[in-house]
């Protein structure tokens, strides 16, 4: 709705206060038995209603947010994102030749063959491709994590142990990320071919076992059960 329109229903709404005052005679400034002035009193009325016509129309207009709490993230949704997201990656490595390949039936690559590697399946596991993935700014979901939850029996020694996973994890997620995005471009690439889209992207499946290996130290510290 736009700033007109709402000017508009203002304006109606004030209108009986409006007419009120505009039709009757003016104010004077006598003072009734309490002491206080009739003509201020008058004023005071027509503000007042313009301003309780003004709130009405605010609050109808933009009202509250119901879906906004519901919409938050609490300590269980994050819990549920790490084991999620951990169990994902263990997926994508028991699988890994199935999950990063794709054929094509009826459609040669370009050297000839029907099947090829697909280096993007890392980027979807990781949370580098979609804001859904339980892996999505994961590091900024372990560190809230730990503020709400806490860490049981914790300790100095315990703090800095997961502090290091999450800053392991984010590095080899990232490098992951790039190895398979090279990969991707890996025929494109001039001196490219098969064997350089097949070598960035056994790089980046080493970078997903030391992400994975990081999300589990994360998961044993905060005595969460994959």
């Amino acid at each position: 709705m736009t700033m007109g329109k709402i000017a508009s229903i203002m304006a109606v709404m004030a209108m009986p206060c409006v007419v009120a005052w505009t039709t009757s005679t003016p104010p004077r400034c006598e003072v009734d038995s309490s002491g206080v002035a009739v003509g201020v009193v008058q004023r005071r009325d027509f503000l007042s209603s313009l301003l309780i016509a003004s709130s009405s129309i605010v609050l109808l207009l933009c009202p509250p947010d119901a879906n906004a709490a519901a919409s938050s993230t609490t300590p269980t949704t994050d819990e549920e994102k790490i084991i999620r997201g951990y169990n994902r990656l263990q997926y994508l490595l028991d699988n890994w030749e199935d999950e990063t390949t794709v054929c094509k039936t009826g459609q040669e690559t370009t050297f000839g063959d029907k099947c090829e590697r697909n280096p993007t399946k890392v980027m979807e596991y990781l949370g580098y491709k979609s804001t859904s993935d339980p892996l999505f700014k994961a590091e900024s979901t372990l560190r809230r994590l730990v503020l709400t939850k806490g860490i049981p029996n914790s300790s100095s020694e315990r703090e800095n142990e997961f502090y290091d996973a999450i800053d392991k994890y984010t590095q080899n997620a990232e490098e992951a990320n790039s190895m398979a995005f090279v990969s991707s471009w890996g025929e494109a690439n001039p001196g490219g071919g098969k064997d350089r889209v097949r070598q960035f992207i056994e790089r980046s499946r080493n970078n997903v076992v030391a992400s994975r290996d990081s999300l589990k130290t994360v998961l044993d510290i905060l005595d969460l059960k994959p």
